[in-house]
């Protein structure tokens, strides 16, 4: 028996959703419905481990349902759910902050990069919560999960968490006859978790700011200009676009040109991946030209692919018993396959249930 194919992944409800987030994530989502059953979440506890009190929390969460349904993702087909529905997530958590170990979690670079010079004073939550994405995921068992460059990290802390818990209960594992047989390595071995696989591809697997190629796009970022909202309509992303920082030469033929270049680079690669293409495509159709040629080009693709999302989360936004009704009936389906999970891992620590 092996594990089959599934695919998980989650969104914080903190912050507009931008482009950054539909290349990087959203978009991805919707390809790998055809390939997996895929479960989506919109991960609202993790909303809590930078910031407790949100004004708004609820409304954010509908507006990340909003967009996952905007882009295409099908909740009839596909589970999409709140985090928080399933309390399941929090209970395996638990287990997992047993499992790990401190010094994994002092090693991750985005507990180091949030919690800044004062660590003393970062919540506990900020320090485990790479913890409780890795619950998140082993819940269902799942073999792969679409990330960015910068989730790479927590998804190989969650093998490592799988892997001890595997090595830690194997006997209880195999007494009880809950082992799968996956490949480790060149080593096939037996465990209950399997060793989640990355899904890490496409040109634009880490979309930067349009203020500062150098920087990631982030919703924090004070200036709006930096980002492009999934909520924005058209004239909005064509004036970003048209106000993105740019240098004075021209784009160059080959990719080898970008090099040092990351403003040039940026937009290459958001064309690349909004077109559906590779940037060394892009450059062969606009190589040598001005940036005054390239960016209408680039706005009206933009506005193309991102206008009619903007306008079908309006139209959701607008009827939130609809998202609430989404999320409830996806809750209800991830509450039992958690549940199957959480069964088996009680019986292997040796917890007394009914």
């Amino acid at each position: 028996m092996s594990f089959k194919n599934l695919v998980f992944s989650g969104v914080q409800p903190t912050g507009n959703l931008h482009l950054g987030n539909y290349l990087g994530a959203l978009k991805k989502f919707v390809a790998l419905q055809s390939m997996s059953d895929c479960i989506y979440c919109v991960v609202d506890l993790h909303s809590l481990t930078a910031q407790l009190v949100h004004d708004d929390l609820a409304d954010q969460t509908r507006q990340i349902t909003a967009a996952f349904l905007a882009s295409g993702i099908d909740p009839a087909k596909h589970v999409v759910f709140n985090q928080s529905r399933v309390m399941q997530h929090a209970e395996l958590a638990w287990i997992f902050n047993c499992v790990a170990r401190i010094g994994w979690m002092n090693r991750m670079t985005q507990f180091k990069d949030k919690a800044g010079k004062d660590r003393e004073n970062a919540s506990l939550g900020l320090l485990a919560y790479p913890s409780l994405m890795a619950a998140d995921i082993l819940l269902y068992r799942a073999t792969h999960v679409p990330v960015g460059d910068d989730q790479k990290q927590h998804l190989e802390l969650t093998r490592d968490i799988a892997q001890k818990f595997n090595n830690d209960f194997s006997a209880r594992i195999a007494a009880q006859g809950l082992g799968v047989e996956m490949k480790v390595g060149d080593e096939t071995v037996s465990g209950y978790f399997p060793m989640t696989e990355p899904v890490i591809e496409g040109e634009a697997t880490r979309v930067m700011s349009l203020r500062d190629g150098t920087k990631k796009m982030s919703k924090s970022d004070p200036s709006d200009l930096s980002r492009i909202n999934l909520t924005d309509d058209a004239d909005a992303i064509a004036k970003k676009i048209k106000k993105a920082k740019t240098d004075p030469q021209p784009l160059p033929t080959e990719v080898d040109g970008l090099k040092d270049r990351p403003d040039a680079d940026n937009l290459v690669g958001i064309y690349a991946a909004l077109s559906e293409t590779t940037r060394q495509s892009v450059l062969a159709e606009y190589g040598g030209q001005q940036f005054s040629t390239f960016k209408p080009a680039l706005a009206d693709l933009a506005v193309t692919k991102l206008a009619p999302i903007a306008g079908e989360m309006r139209r959701l936004m607008a009827d939130p018993g609809h998202i609430d009704a989404v999320l409830r009936d996806g809750g209800d389906r991830a509450r039992k396959l958690a549940e199957a999970t959480m069964k088996d891992v009680r019986n292997i620590i040796g917890l007394l249930q009914d």
